[in-house]
């Protein structure tokens, strides 16, 4: 039976990497998968899913005004698996879409992306995933400063935490830190750590 999964997790916690080893693992056995990712990630280019350690692939850019219901039903009606990359940006009516895929077309749909953001806010698509997903996971990492799970992300600039600001910044290393609770609100000198 086909269901909508939901896996979070904070910056640094593995999951393009792992939506990379789903579509292997579906593809090794002849299975088609449809990898889509949101528009705004443009770190590799628009319409690409990359993870830190070099793998990469061409996705399906999300928009605002994407339907992604029509594009599934579009690109291919058949296939085995429907996999989300940087679930966080989608809008309320994606993730209804994204409902319909697996309800009337019973495709899986995997989703990836974090939950809150750097000032420990939801993201609307990781809301509305929060409803209507069959499943949610969480995928673990560890905070940047010590041993604890990383639970929040810290966004800095100039080597300082950043607490207020868009909600939306394009980044990786270079801006955001996967944090536990206490090192979110006490982070140590960021500049010493980087050096």
């Amino acid at each position: 039976m086909a269901q909508l999964f939901f896996r979070y997790g904070a910056m640094n916690s593995g999951k393009t990497i792992e939506i990379l080893k789903v579509a292997h693992n579906y593809e090794e056995q002849s299975k088609s998968v449809i990898i889509m990712t949101s528009g705004l990630d443009n770190r590799d280019g628009v319409g690409y899913v990359a993870s830190r350690i070099g793998l990469k692939r061409p996705a399906i850019p999300v928009f605002d005004e994407t339907n992604v219901l029509e594009v599934v039903k579009q690109t291919n009606p058949d296939a085995a698996c429907v996999l989300i990359d940087e679930a966080q940006f989608l809008k309320k009516h994606h993730i209804i879409e994204l409902a319909h895929i697996v309800d009337e077309l019973h495709i899986p749909v995997m989703t990836f992306g974090l939950k809150n953001d750097f000032r420990n806010e939801l993201f609307e698509g990781s809301k509305y995933l929060l409803l209507y997903a069959d499943k949610i996971e969480e995928m673990k990492t560890i905070c940047w400063f010590c041993r604890k799970k990383a639970i929040m992300n810290l966004r800095f600039h100039d080597g300082q935490p950043v607490y207020e600001g868009e909600q939306v910044q394009i980044g990786g290393n270079e801006a955001y830190y996967p944090v536990c609770r206490r090192h979110y609100f006490f982070p140590p000198e960021i500049n010493k750590v980087r050096n």
